[in-house]
C-alpha cells in the first residue's frame, strides 16, 4: 500500500509525491495515448498533457486506491478528444506504413479485430486486458454495475472469438 500512501501525499499537495507516482505509471500512460493516437509523437504530448491536467485535479480524486485507473480514463478521453478534433481515423494502412511490413501480422490482426468492436467496447477490453484494472474498479470508474460491465465485456469478447474464427483463428480469444 505504498502507493496510497503517496497518493494521499500527493493529494494534499505535495510535489514530490505527485512527481513519484507519475513515474511509477507513465509507461501505462504512454502506452494508453499511443494504442489511441498510434503516433510516439502525440502519445508523448498526450502525456504531457495529462500530467497537467492530473496536476491540477490531483486534489479531486476521492479514492487514492483508484489513482491508476484515474490517470488512465484521464488519458483516454484526452486521446479521445483529440481524435475528435483531428477527426483522425488511424487505418490499417497507415498502421502498415508506420510500423513497416513485417513478416508478423499478428499485431495489425488485433489491431483490425479491435477496430470492429464500438468505441465503448474497446474501452473495456483494453482496461481489463491491456491495462489489468479489475472489473470492480472499472465499474466504479464508469459508475456502471459490475454486472453490466462483465456482460459487455462478454459481448465485446464474442464480437473478437468471431472476427478471429471468420479468419481461420483457432478460437483462443
Amino acid at each position: 500500500m505504498k502507493d496510497v500512501e503517496l497518493v494521499k501525499k500527493a493529494v494534499s499537495g505535495n510535489d514530490e509525491a505527485f512527481l513519484s507516482l507519475l513515474l511509477v505509471y507513465k509507461e501505462d500512460l504512454f502506452r494508453t495515448a499511443l494504442a489511441y493516437l498510434k503516433n510516439e509523437e502525440d502519445a508523448l504530448e498526450a502525456v504531457q498533457e495529462v500530467t497537467f491536467r492530473a496536476y491540477e485535479k490531483i486534489h479531486t480524486l476521492r479514492k487514492p486506491e483508484y489513482v491508476k485507473t484515474w490517470l488512465i480514463r484521464i488519458t483516454m478521453n484526452y486521446c479521445r478528444d483529440m481524435l475528435r478534433k483531428q477527426k483522425q481515423f488511424v487505418s490499417n494502412e497507415d498502421a502498415l506504413i508506420q510500423y513497416g511490413i513485417s513478416e508478423d501480422y499478428t499485431y495489425l490482426q488485433v489491431e483490425e479485430a479491435l477496430n470492429t468492436l464500438t468505441e465503448q467496447q474497446r474501452e473495456l477490453v483494453y482496461m481489463k486486458y491491456l491495462q489489468d484494472i479489475k472489473i470492480k474498479d472499472i465499474a466504479e470508474l464508469t459508475a456502471t454495475p459490475e454486472s453490466t460491465i462483465k456482460t459487455r465485456l462478454y459481448k465485446a469478447l464474442s464480437v473478437l472469438r468471431l472476427f478471429f474464427e471468420e479468419k481461420g483463428g483457432s478460437g483462443h480469444v
